[in-house]
C-alpha cells in the first residue's frame, strides 16, 4: 500500500487512487493516469481493505478498482466506500476481467459508478476516468443488459435504493426518462428523444435519484432493470 501526500498533487486534478492485486497492473496504471494532466494518482492499493483505506487517507476522488482481490475482494471494498458519509464524493470504477463477468453487478448494487474491461485501450481508461469523476455512469448497454440478465434471475433490490414497488411513486414522465438512462442515454439524448430541454432532463434525472435514493446513474440503471420498467433486449 503506497499512498502520495496530499500536498504532493496539484489540487486542480483528479485524485486517482489504483486498486489491484498485481503490482505489475497497478505500475502500469499509475504511468497511464499520471501521464494525463487532469490527473494524479494519490494512491496504489494491493487488497480491498487498503482500497478502503487509502480513499480515506489520500482523499481520492476516484478509486479504480478491481473485483478480484484478496482479504476483501473489490465489491465489499466498494461497499464500504459507498457506506462511509465521509467518502459521500468518491466514485468506484471497478474493473473486470471479461464483460461477462456477473460480479459486476453486485459491484454495481454496491455502489461502483461503472465499469471496464482490463484490455480498455488506455485513452478510453482515461476516458472513462472523467466520466465517472463527473458524477456520470459508465455502462455499456449491451454488456450489461446481459449481464443483468443472468444476475437478475433472483431480484435482489440494489444497496440504498427504494424497493422496485416504489417506482409508483414516479411520474409517467420521469418513467419514460428513467428508461432511457437504463438504455445507457445520457442528458442531451434524453432531451433530443423526448423533446426536452437537456436543463429540463437532467432536473428530471435529478428528481428520480432524489425518489429512489439513487447514489448515481449506475444504480438507477439497476432499479429500472430490477423493477421490470426495461428488460435485457426489450423495451
Amino acid at each position: 500500500m503506497t499512498a502520495t501526500p496530499p500536498g504532493d498533487a496539484d489540487g486542480r486534478r483528479l485524485r486517482v487512487l489504483l486498486a489491484d492485486d498485481q503490482r505489475l497492473v497497478r505500475s502500469a496504471f499509475a504511468m497511464l493516469v499520471e501521464s494525463a494532466p487532469d490527473m494524479a494518482v494519490v494512491g496504489q492499493a494491493g487488497t480491498g481493505r487498503e482500497a478502503v483505506e487509502l480513499a480515506r487517507s489520500a482523499r481520492a476522488d476516484l478509486v479504480v478498482m478491481d473485483i478480484r482481490m484478496p482479504d476483501l475482494d473489490g465489491i465489499e471494498a466498494t461497499r464500504r466506500i459507498a457506506a462511509d458519509e465521509g467518502l459521500s464524493g468518491v466514485r468506484v470504477l471497478v474493473l473486470t476481467t471479461f464483460d461477462t463477468d456477473e460480479h459486476v453487478v453486485e459491484a454495481l448494487r454496491a455502489g461502483a459508478s461503472g465499469f471496464l474491461v482490463k484490455d480498455t485501450r488506455p485513452a478510453e481508461l482515461l476516458d472513462a476516468i472523467r466520466t465517472v469523476a463527473a458524477g456520470e455512469a459508465l455502462l455499456s448497454p449491451g454488456p450489461t443488459a446481459r449481464l443483468i440478465a443472468r444476475a437478475l434471475r433472483a431480484p435482489q433490490a440494489p444497496a440504498g435504493l427504494a424497493a422496485p414497488a416504489d417506482l409508483g411513486g414516479l411520474s409517467e414522465r420521469e418513467r419514460q426518462v428513467l428508461a432511457l438512462v437504463a438504455r445507457g442515454l445520457n442528458n442531451t439524448e434524453i432531451a433530443e428523444t423526448l423533446g426536452l430541454s437537456p436543463l429540463t432532463a437532467k432536473t428530471h434525472v435529478s428528481r428520480i435519484m432524489g425518489k429512489l435514493g439513487a447514489r448515481d446513474r449506475a444504480q438507477l440503471v439497476i432499479a429500472a432493470y430490477e423493477s421490470g420498467l426495461v428488460t435485457p433486449g426489450g423495451g
